[in-house]
């Protein structure tokens, strides 16, 4: 996404996959660590207590991780200081190397039980390897400097950790295989794109299923979406256009886009049959 599916964070072959850290993401973390060294915690204490994990509190405090709405107000009650965490947060209107219409959602994705993805532009961000997110990157206009594009591709990598840092989120991709068809980037990025769909699909957490060029009975007519189940067991939906984005919370249209959803998950080919089709893609090569 742009940013989730063709785009919706990476690194080059020797540096490290970390986000830039910015001003306003350091800052953030220092006030969180020393709020919890004053409070007498260490990060294995503090880190239950928000249901975060030690790794990714240590992110927060280093100013490498984009802290969400719900992690601000936990850790404001446990560190009984609610209004100066939210002080501290209150000019981080962005994400390192995301666009700013795309950070509320990346708040959400980080946050999902369940997350469930359409795409009919490109690849779904979270499933991008590094050649294809550079492919896409490199062809984007106007052109980017060398700078973006590191920091850019670093963002959506850095993102991609959640398939792994999550494995009680359930996760399912619904991709056009039109989109593999189409080789971005060439022979040799399609090649790394199907290998790196074969690999992540092995995940527990994690179904991918192709929705074939030949299916008369097709939901997804309206375009693509994203589905987001939050630990609240409410649903939200998201859907991007050219350099925007909307947030879907009404429950009504979230049942209609979970309705299609639905559907469109019966329509795909299932994960076998996909995993089938992915190898023979991969052949003809």
């Amino acid at each position: 996404m742009a940013y989730v599916g063709g785009g919706p964070g990476v690194l080059d072959g020797v540096a490290s996959s970390e986000p830039e850290v910015s001003d306003g993401l350091k800052s953030f973390g220092a006030v969180l660590k020393a709020l919890r060294e004053e409070a007498g915690l260490t990060q294995e204490e503090f880190a239950p207590q928000v249901r975060y994990s030690v790794h990714a509190v240590a992110k927060l405090e280093q100013g490498k991780r984009f802290p969400s709405v719900r992690f601000i107000e936990r850790a404001g009650t446990v560190l009984e200081a609610p209004r100066v965490l939210k002080a501290a947060a209150r000019h981080l209107t962005r994400r390192q190397g995301l666009a700013s219409w795309f950070v509320q959602w990346a708040g959400i994705e980080e946050e999902a039980i369940s997350l469930y993805a359409y795409e009919c532009r490109a690849i779904p961000g979270l499933l991008q390897p590094e050649a294809y997110i550079r492919a896409i990157f490199e062809r984007r206009l106007p052109p980017v400097t060398e700078e973006q594009l590191e920091r850019e591709t670093a963002a959506r990598l850095e993102r991609q950790q959640l398939l792994t840092q999550k494995p009680n989120t359930a996760f399912s991709f619904v991709i056009e295989q039109a989109l593999l068809e189409r080789r971005v980037g060439g022979v040799g990025v399609t090649r790394a794109l199907i290998d790196h769909l074969l690999e992540v699909g092995k995940l527990r957490n994690v179904e991918i299923q192709l929705m074939p060029l030949q299916q008369e009975d097709h939901a997804g007519v309206d375009g693509q979406m994203y589905l987001a189940e939050t630990p609240d067991n409410q649903w939200i939906g998201y859907t991007e256009g050219q350099r925007s984005s909307t947030l879907i919370t009404a429950p009504k249209d979230v049942s209609v886009l979970l309705q299609r959803y639905g559907k469109l998950r019966a329509q795909a080919l299932d994960c076998r049959a996909t995993v089938s089709l992915l190898e023979h893609m991969r052949g003809a090569l």
